[in-house]
């Protein structure tokens, strides 16, 4: 036994009145590693000042940065079936599924809401991805469906910022399921004629990518974002070749014509307003630049 270790130094600890510093009060850059202090992050909409990085954005915080002072109706969440396979791998679902409500306070990986943005009231669909990696289950694939019926009733455009991994693996076909069943809504509310804009956001793969996700009439993308459907080194991995550098981010994909603009998080409510004004066309204030890129999107969708 160390006697210093285990008995002294706890002991002047103690006097001292040494307490431990909570992990989450600063956060590090992935790209430049510095530490930015919680309050400063949030206070930025979670993104790093210095670099520029967009972090992932909390789903509440989304829906309140998103919508008019705030205010919206939350859209509620249906009720369905929990375990329907009693799938187990190193824990139970179930436990599972209780660690992210606990984390989140969320009953599920989809928040919704009905509300106006600069004027224009729309439907918001937002994924968290803290509940288990943002993955499309059966309770969020009823949730988004019931919200784009909401916004073919209301006569209103549906938005939808998705951040997933993908299908959730311990609801198995169940969760598969739910991709022709989100497609089927979409279609559904293309044929009412309300705009349908998607903002990509760090990560959208796998099942999502495949089916809601890219199927917008409009696709906006954060900065930086990962976006595709299998991961990078699958894809080297299958083809045995290596890809280009930034291969599946936002911009690449922007050069590539599968992305119509990559928008900063702080200009994303403006910027749909506006996309969203020219296509239900509602008046529009005198032109400034992101006016004039918003017209040409629109005239070319």
């Amino acid at each position: 036994m160390n006697w210093i270790t285990n008995y002294v130094r706890p002991r002047i600890n103690s006097m001292l009145g040494r307490r431990e510093v909570p992990e989450n009060l600063w956060i590090k850059c992935p790209e430049t590693g510095e530490m930015v202090f919680h309050k400063d992050l949030e206070g930025n909409k979670w993104v790093i000042p210095a670099s520029g990085y967009h972090m992932k954005m909390p789903a509440k915080a989304r829906l309140a940065d998103l919508f008019d002072n705030g205010e919206y109706e939350s859209l509620p969440q249906p009720k369905v079936a929990q375990d329907p396979l009693k799938f187990r791998d190193s824990k139970k679902y179930s436990d599972r599924l209780r660690d992210s409500r606990l984390k989140t306070e969320q009953e599920d990986t989809i928040l919704a809401g009905l509300g106006k943005v600069q004027g224009v009231k729309l439907v918001a669909v937002v994924h968290e991805f803290n509940f288990i990696g943002g993955s499309l289950g059966i309770a969020a694939g009823e949730a988004i469906v019931k919200a784009f019926e909401r916004a073919t009733s209301e006569k209103c455009p549906l938005v939808m910022f998705p951040a997933s991994g993908g299908a959730r693996m311990q609801e198995g076909i169940l969760s598969l399921m739910q991709l022709p069943r989100t497609t089927v809504a979409v279609d559904l509310l293309k044929e009412s004629g309300q705009p349908y804009v998607v903002v990509l956001t760090n990560p959208t793969t796998g099942g999502v990518t495949a089916s809601y996700a890219m199927l917008g009439d409009i696709h906006l993308a954060e900065p930086g974002a990962e976006i595709g459907f299998a991961g990078k080194r699958v894809i080297e991995q299958t083809l045995r070749e290596k890809l280009p550098e930034g291969f599946q981010t936002s911009e690449y994909l922007l050069e590539h014509g599968m992305v119509d603009m990559v928008v900063k998080r702080h200009d994303i409510p403006e910027t749909l307003a506006r996309i969203l004004k020219i296509l239900t066309k509602t008046p529009v204030s005198a032109a400034n630049d992101v006016t004039r890129g918003a017209i040409a999107l629109a005239a070319s969708a």
